[in-house]
Order: C-alpha cells, then sequence, then structure tokens
C-alpha cells in the first residue's frame, strides 16, 4: 500500500487555522512546549509511549506508539505541518525515511546525527577546529592504554550514543576499571578529563531563514552528573568570553544546519573554552527562559521549526537562577510541601512535570529573579531541597 506523500493531502490546520506541530517524545520538554503553543494559539501533537508521559498528561493531541516505530512516526506527521523533537533518540535511518516521504522534520536528519553520536560530533567539531577534549574511538583494552600514555590517567569513556543526565560517562582511573566499562560492549569513546573551571551553557535557535537568536551564557552546576542549578547570566564571566561562546554556538548552528533550539555544553578551563556536548531540542540549561527572558526557549522552538522571525532573548530581571527538583525518598506530601514552599517564598515559580517521584529523578524545577544573586540561590536551591525532602536546609 502507498503512503500518502505530503504534497498529496491538505496541510492539517488547528485553531484559527494555525498550524499544528508534531514533537516526538512525551517528557517535561513536550509538556513545556505545549504550554508555550497554547499562548500563541498553536496546537501540538505530542508521540507518547504512554498516557501517564509528562506531556501526555496535559496535551489533547496525543498519538500513543513508539518512536523507533516508523509507522508511528508517519502517523504523528501525517497530522502536523512540521515534527520536531524532545529527545535525540529517534534512528537516524527513520528520520531520514520520513524525509524522504516529504515530511518536514526539524531539525533534520543530517544536523540530528552530530546529537545523537558522540563520536562523529567530536570527529566534526575538530575538523571545524572548534576546541575540544582530546579523544579517540577505543574497542579494546590496548586501544585504551595506548590513549592512556597520551593524556593519562584517570580518564574518561563515554557511550557514543543514548547517554544522558550522567548516565553513559564513567571516569576510569586505571585499566581494570576501564575493562568492567568495555566489557559491557557498548560502542564508546575515550577523552581526556579535563581540568575544568566550571561549565557553561550557550543556549541559541536558528530558523530555516537563517535567522538566529543567542539567550545569555549560564552557568550550570552539576552533582552526580545532573545538572542541579542554572545561574543567568553566567557570574563572572567577562564579556569577551561570553560572546565568544555566544559566537560559537551560533556558527556550529549555521555550519551545522540546525534549525530549532540548540545548546551547547562547554567546559571552561585556564587555556579557554572547550565543547562538551550538543543538544538539538529545548534543554535543561534553557528552563530558567520562562520567566527569565522575553521570550522562553519552548516558544522560540517553536517559532524556529515554523520558520517564524524569532523573538526577544533579553532578560527580565539582573539576575535569575534555576534550580532543579529532584525526586527523594518521600513520594507522599508534596502538595503539603508545595503549600509550604508558596508561603515562605511568594514570588518563587514552580514548574512540576507530573512525573513519578522516584530518587534522583528530575521531577520540577523551581525559578527566582532578581538583583541579589547570592540570596536567590539560597532561596532556589532551598525550596528545590524542601519539595524534595521536606525539610529547609539550617
Amino acid at each position: 500500500m502507498a503512503v500518502p506523500r505530503p504534497g498529496d493531502r491538505p496541510v492539517p490546520r488547528g485553531a484559527m487555522g494555525l498550524p499544528v506541530v508534531g514533537m516526538v517524545g512525551g517528557g517535561q520538554l513536550s509538556r513545556m512546549t505545549h504550554q508555550a503553543a497554547i499562548a500563541l494559539g498553536l496546537s501540538l501533537r505530542v508521540l507518547a509511549d504512554s498516557d501517564h508521559d509528562s506531556a501526555a498528561l496535559v496535551a489533547s493531541g496525543v498519538t500513543l506508539g513508539e518512536h523507533t516505530s516508523l509507522a508511528d512516526l508517519r502517523a504523528l506527521a501525517q497530522q502536523c505541518e512540521v515534527v520536531t523533537f524532545d529527545h535525540e533518540h529517534v534512528p537516524g535511518p527513520l528520520i531520514e525515511a520520513l524525509e524522504q516521504e516529504g515530511f518536514d522534520v526539524q531539525p533534520g536528519s543530517v544536523a540530528l546525527r552530530y546529537a545523537q553520536d558522540k563520536l562523529v560530533m567530536r570527529e566534526r567539531l575538530a575538523a571545524l577546529a572548534v576546541p575540544v577534549p582530546a579523544f579517540t574511538p577505543v574497542a579494546s583494552r590496548a586501544d585504551v592504554e595506548g590513549f592512556a600514555r597520551h593524556v593519562g590517567w584517570p580518564l574518561v569513556l563515554k557511550a557514543a550514543t543514548g547517554g544522558y543526565d550522567g548516565k553513559g560517562v564513567w571516569v576510569v582511573r586505571d585499566v581494570a576499571e576501564a575493562d568492567e566499562v568495555l566489557a559491557s560492549g557498548i560502542r564508546l569513546l575515550a577523552e581526556a578529563l579535563v581540568p575544568l573551571r566550571r561549565e557553561l551553557a550557550a543556549v541559541v535557535a536558528r530558523s530555516p531563514f537563517g535567522q538566529a537568536a543567542a539567550w545569555p551564557v549560564v552557568e550550570t552546576v552539576q552533582s552526580d552528573g545532573i545538572c542541579v542549578e542554572v545561574i543567568a547570566p553566567a557570574p563572572g564571566l567577562s564579556e569577551e568570553l561570553a560572546l565568544s561562546a555566544q559566537s560559537l554556538a551560533l556558527r556550529l548552528a549555521d555550519e551545522l544546519g540546525v534549525v530549532g533550539v540548540l545548546a551547547v555544553e562547554l567546559f571552561e578551563t585556564d587555556e579557554g573554552l572547550l565543547v562538551n556536548e550538543l543538544a538539538m531540542r529545548p534543554h535543561n540549561s534553557g528552563h530558567w527562559t520562562i520567566e527569565g527572558a522575553r521570550t522562553s526557549q519552548f516558544e522560540q522552538h517553536l517559532r524556529a521549526v515554523l520558520d517564524y522571525p524569532l523573538g526577544a532573548t533579553t532578560l527580565t530581571a539582573p539576575w535569575v537562577v534555576m534550580a532543579n527538583v529532584l525526586g527523594g525518598d518521600r513520594p507522599d506530601g508534596l502538595d503539603e510541601r508545595l503549600h509550604h514552599v508558596f508561603a515562605r517564598d511568594p514570588a518563587l515559580k514552580v514548574h512540576l512535570y507530573g512525573k513519578q517521584i522516584r530518587p534522583g529523578r528530575k521531577i520540577g524545577h523551581v525559578t527566582v529573579l532578581g538583583d541579589d544573586l547570592p540570596a536567590l540561590r539560597a532561596r532556589a536551591a532551598a525550596a528545590a531541597d524542601y519539595l524534595r525532602s521536606g525539610t529547609w536546609p539550617q
């Protein structure tokens, strides 16, 4: 049976004759993109694994299916003007198949490959003379030992595909520890362990027309491989280095052909900036933009994939601090804790994702804005910790 091509059918339109956008993945990024779509009058359809997924709990247009099924992806695409993603796990050949059938997929398969495969990304960035940590593909003990002779121990082993939030990353101190990772059979690359000052993120957006916009560079604070705090703008970052980070992110968006939001995770070192990771979707380092920027990353992503003119990215306050809320050992009582947080800090903004609470899982975030950075950081951390544990920091 022939598959109907997009040119053979009317372009789906939602309320007021405005476009329908499809998003593959039903997580919190889809949920917050749905919230941005409401204000624009757009309709967002979501391909979710389950009707209990974060976005499926709030979006009316939900298609249940698998992101690894071409039939399910096609069923979503047939209902939409453009298809985009809230994660990088859709197999590249399936995205290519949608494109070959004439569907508009943004970002496209060529660009997404650099977010899906860390080794391909590293090789491409190195070819562009973009600074990255020393790296090499490894498949054996001899490969790791040879690399260690070059960069020294400890070093980092990374899964080439599939890792996130610290998963798929191992710091190994010797050959014995490396052997444990190699035994998994995962396709790996090795990297030098970088002595860094801190981690930064430069988040930008680009449209098919080629318009681009950049938010202020932020500092991201990590704990056990998970981002726990984002500070906008990055404190103490020189104007020269901030402009360099933004220019680098904008250059990569153009060179790689990215459409939508691009987050460039960076290491700040004594020698300058190194690119760590790329994400071609709304990103945890940009959640602060909902209240902290004139245009949030979620609205901007929608504007970009639809080729609308992009919005202003200026800050709405001198400082913005976002803290992730992680699940704790007390899954019950969140409603009561929410009452106490609001009573203690009425200006705090809370975003909860409707996810099942598990220890260490991101279940929401809080945002505070103002001109006293130490006080903002303390307020955000206290609220996030109380929502997790039910105990105020001493």
